[in-house]
């Protein structure tokens, strides 16, 4: 269906439509002609005591805010000029240089297999003191041997690297007391 609606007077249509009243709603009242703009359309100056008035003179409160690390800051820059993108450093761990004197060894493999070989023998004796032995006992016994075949591999390797070591030393392997 369509209906054509025509406009009295041939103006044009009104932009809102109330359908439920009756009564076309009043326009709202504009503001005074003196309150429709502060600032006219050309310009003027201004008096003084206007100016004085507002808030134009008033100075902020200092603020302070929080200090930055300016070394940071200086570091941070010099990465963003040398490569061209800012890296984020979440932590930085205080390089420690060591010296001859306090090396630390590093764990020897050895070892830690033989500490491995040992929780689980604890593991499994816990698993066994709650009932829960059967459940865990081939697969601990199952790593308890790869551990001690690790053990063994290593244990060739270091007694072939003895050998070679004690051949290149002359007199290094012989048991004759002549030389």
């Amino acid at each position: 269906m369509l209906v054509l609606v025509y406009s009295p007077g041939g103006g044009t249509l009104p932009l809102q439509c109330y359908p439920i009243q009756s009564k076309e709603p009043e326009p709202a009242s504009s503001p005074p002609a003196h309150q429709r703009s502060k600032l006219s359309a050309k310009p003027h100056l201004r008096p003084a005591s206007a100016c004085q008035a507002g808030d134009s003179y008033a100075r902020e409160k200092f603020k302070p805010r929080a200090m930055r690390d300016l070394e940071k800051e200086k570091q941070r820059l010099q990465n963003i000029l040398a490569t061209g993108k800012d890296v984020v450093e979440h932590q930085v761990k205080p390089v420690v240089v060591q010296s001859k004197e306090e090396e630390i060894p590093e764990p020897d493999r050895f070892e830690e297999l033989v500490n491995e070989i040992q929780e689980r023998k604890e593991f499994l004796a816990e698993m066994e003191a709650l009932g829960q032995g059967k459940k865990y006992r081939r697969i601990i016994l199952t790593e308890i041997s790869q551990k001690m075949r690790e053990m063994e591999i290593l244990d060739k390797k270091r007694s072939e690297e003895m050998e070679i070591m004690t051949k290149d030393f002359p007199g290094g392997n012989k048991s004759d007391p002549h030389d």
